[in-house]
């Protein structure tokens, strides 16, 4: 099994070196970097090049280790047992399975994503090390042993949100995905607008480095919005030279799909007001 991109996909050699070697080393994939540089969608991508099935596992602020095993369901049992249910009779109505057992009897290998695990309570990662390690788990309500016969091809994201413990990160293979270079994200457009215009691909690619590098900006768009961003000027129609600014507006054209929060905007208005006061 080798990941080498996809033709939806432009993998850089760094991020294809770190697939394989967690491929090879049966080791979870940490992948970190800036929200909207495709960490979730590479599990996807990795999943469809390898002709196998994706298990997916969003974690938010509340999930808890336990439901990625199994949740036991003991008032829908007690409901029943009241109603005279014949189903109470045997505890394996009431479990529900979790996304790690599901991923842990897929007949043939699979690709697991735990997508975000830094939402999730600092103890989350710790609660999971032997289940990752081992590929096993226990099920106390009905004591067997639930043990991979596939180990899945395991993907976790982070967005860096906060640290991850150290006894968790020794269990992982870790790739940080940096933020593309120009030439990288020129083949990356391609890929999603296929046949732009150069010198429109130009100009907006060198206004949003220009806005990326901005001093005091408090979130940088992502590859994500470029890409939205390349969509309304496709729908738009406009052309390069619709797209230049100049002191009266430092705002780029449809600047909502770039700029995602009011003390943004509010920093290229002071700028664009300060360009004004310099020219007088």
């Amino acid at each position: 099994m080798k990941f080498d991109g996809t033709d939806d996909y432009v993998a850089t050699e760094d991020l294809t070196v770190a697939v394989n070697a967690a491929v090879t080393l049966e080791r979870p994939l940490l992948v970190k970097g800036e929200p909207g540089t495709g960490k979730t969608e590479l599990a996807r991508q990795v999943a469809g090049a390898l002709g196998l099935p994706i298990i997916e596992w969003h974690v938010k602020s509340t999930t808890r280790a336990q439901q990625g095993l199994y949740e036991y369901d003991a008032v829908s049992r007690l409901r029943d047992s009241q109603l005279g249910d014949e189903r109470v009779n045997d505890v394996r109505n009431y479990i529900r399975k979790g996304k790690l057992w599901q991923a842990f009897e897929t007949a043939g290998k699979c690709v697991l994503l735990i997508d975000e695990i830094d939402k999730a309570d600092i103890e989350f990662p710790n609660d999971l090390l032997q289940e990752l390690d081992r590929m096993e788990f226990f099920v106390y309500e009905t004591g067997e042993l639930i043990r991979a016969t596939n180990r899945p091809i395991v993907i976790i994201t982070s967005n860096n949100e906060k640290e991850l413990p150290d006894a968790f990160l020794r269990r992982c293979f870790f790739h940080y995905i940096r933020f593309p270079d120009i030439d990288t994200l020129r083949r990356i457009v391609e890929v999603h607008h296929p046949g732009i215009k150069q010198r429109l691909l130009t100009e907006a690619l060198t206004q949003f480095y220009e806005i990326r590098d901005q001093q005091g900006l408090k979130k940088k768009p992502s590859t994500s919005e470029v890409l939205d961003w390349l969509k309304l000027l496709l729908a738009e129609d406009l052309d390069p030279e619709d797209l230049k600014r100049d002191a009266a507006n430092a705002l780029p054209k449809l600047h909502g799909a770039l700029l995602k929060n009011e003390q943004d905007v509010a920093l290229f208005e002071r700028l664009a007001f300060m360009a004004r006061q310099q020219r007088r």
